[in-house]
């Protein structure tokens, strides 16, 4: 239980963090932070999530970051779905307390309420094709980091830093094709507040995530199996 209050209270940072920052600072007039700066908040979420929670449950925040662990041998199948719905949760509070903060502006309107998606719901006016690779490869890319970060090998007490920035980086590329999400539970919870079309394409941002996470996992340990696999 301790370690699925981590990942509801982590998610809930991580979407009041990032999708925070696109909704209440990314535009505002003169001092917005802009795509970039919302790109640096993303992962400074993390970064600060792994040094508070990573003790206690892993800091995963995510469920396709769950099933790319559980792939790779790094995380027990029977945690998975408790750790998803927590995520799920946690995030969806997180959006829940955003929209609370951001409603009380005169004018407001959900708009797309930093969520995900694809043609006309993309920033750039993305295709569906391009947002489904785009979210496979980027995926599968921060798999790749987390599982050499967090490796019995790597250097310790640096993945935080690796993984924090690899998903700012994550950011700066795919912004402009999917709003990024990496994260069904990020996805998840923007949408359920989001006016027009993001719960119809939210299907992608569960199924394209969760491909990439889990072919990075299988990657991953055939390169470099933890000690007790090879």
């Amino acid at each position: 239980m301790k370690k699925l209050i981590a990942e509801f209270f982590g998610t809930f940072w991580l979407v009041l963090g990032g999708c925070g920052s696109a909704v209440l600072a990314a535009g505002f007039p003169d001092l917005g932070i802009g795509f970039v700066g919302v790109s640096i908040a993303f992962g400074l979420t993390v970064l600060t999530m792994v040094y508070a929670i990573g003790h206690i449950s892993g800091c995963h925040l995510n469920p396709a970051v769950s099933v790319g662990l559980w792939v790779g041998g790094r995380f027990a199948s029977s945690d998975l779905v408790s750790y998803i719905v927590a995520q799920v949760l946690g995030g969806i509070a997180g959006a829940g307390v955003l929209y609370i903060i951001a409603s009380g502006q005169a004018g407001f309107e959900a708009g797309g309420f930093a969520s995900n998606g694809y043609g006309e719901n993309s920033p750039g006016g993305y295709s569906m094709m391009a947002a489904l690779v785009c979210e496979i490869v980027m995926t599968f890319m921060f798999l790749f980091i987390i599982l050499g970060a967090t490796h019995s090998k790597a250097p310790k007490g640096f993945a935080g830093i690796a993984i924090g920035l690899g998903l700012t980086l994550i950011h700066l590329i795919s912004i402009p094709v999917t709003n990024t999400s990496v994260n069904p539970a990020r996805s998840t919870s923007q949408a359920l507040f989001a006016d027009g079309g993001a719960m119809g394409q939210l299907w992608l941002f569960w199924v394209a995530p969760i491909i990439g996470a889990a072919l990075a996992g299988l990657v991953y340990k055939s390169l470099l199996p933890e000690m007790g696999e090879e």
